[in-house]
């Protein structure tokens, strides 16, 4: 069996004040993957990974982003765009600093696990309103830079699938997508049907990177029926309460390994350690038996 999580801990120091520790110890991973982990590596609290080894990508965006993956035991190997022995595909130089992606072979298994936090993007400038925006107009920049990773990434995903598939190695992609694939993912999707995240565009990538011979979506899989089971819900207002969420993390596996996936859930619930919840993100865990 293998236990792997996906969890946005939305800042890991705030995550271990809140409840980390006590939900890796209870939940007893074999591998943790991790977004936005918002910290120096020299700044990342003691004991906090305790138990784990640790892979980690922090970028150089202070505060902000930052992927790793711990594992019981050290990786075969070690992939970040940009170093040497990943090939970076066209589109993906501009974001190869800011500690978005990292790959790694398990030394006990035939897999190989990618942690991907993807930019939150925008809206289209012709969907920009003023008065209905937290944020400033900006002419559809964000959008536009989110497009530009979205195309980048999919070449990305091919060649590491593919290249998996060489080494004799299953494929999965865990991670914040920034995008709820279908309306089964988003509570109340008809008011956010132009809303980012949700946009027709992306929600179209998410379609081409799934398929009997590509990837498949194993939480969705396991859950074919009914709304959720999501993954994220807004600090503000009574979100979490209503249960007013999104599922925008997930496990993308190639298929023979997301077939052998027999349980799949989403750590909903405040840790009970503090009563407290971890992140605004839930962790995404599933069990493979391999």
């Amino acid at each position: 069996m293998l236990r792997v999580a996906s969890f946005n801990v939305n800042g890991i120091r705030a995550a271990q004040r809140r409840g980390f520790e006590a939900w890796r110890d209870r939940r007893e991973c074999d591998v943790i993957a991790l977004q936005e982990v918002r910290c120096p590596a020299e700044q990342v609290p003691p004991g906090v990974f305790a138990g784990y080894h640790l892979t980690y990508d922090p970028g150089d965006r202070a505060g902000r982003n930052g992927v790793a993956v711990l594992t019981r035991r050290p990786p075969v190997d070690v992939r970040t765009w940009g170093a040497e022995g990943l090939p970076l595909a066209r589109g993906l130089r501009e974001f190869v600093t800011e500690g978005r992606y990292v790959e790694v072979d398990l030394a006990d298994h035939p897999v190989t696990v990618a942690s991907l936090y993807l930019p939150k993007g925008g809206l289209p400038a012709h969907l920009q309103d003023p008065r209905r925006m937290r944020e400033a107009p900006d002419g559809g920049a964000r959008y536009e830079r989110k497009m530009r990773f979205l195309s980048a990434f999919s070449r990305h995903l091919d060649h590491a699938r593919r290249s998996a598939r060489r080494s004799g190695r299953e494929l999965l992609l865990t991670g914040d997508l920034n995008v709820a694939h279908t309306p089964m993912d988003v509570a109340s999707w008809r008011r956010h049907q132009r809303a980012e995240g949700f946009l027709p565009e992306e929600r179209e990538w998410v379609d081409g990177l799934l398929g009997p011979r590509r990837m498949v979506d194993v939480v969705r899989r396991l859950h074919p029926d009914g709304e959720g089971p999501y993954t994220w819900w807004s600090w503000l207002g009574q979100a979490y309460e209503k249960d007013s969420g999104w599922r925008i993390d997930y496990h993308l596996a190639t298929p023979r390994l997301a077939r052998s996936a027999y349980a799949a859930e989403v750590d909903r619930k405040p840790e009970p350690a503090t009563g407290q919840r971890v992140s605004d993100h839930a962790a995404v865990v599933v069990d493979y038996d391999l």
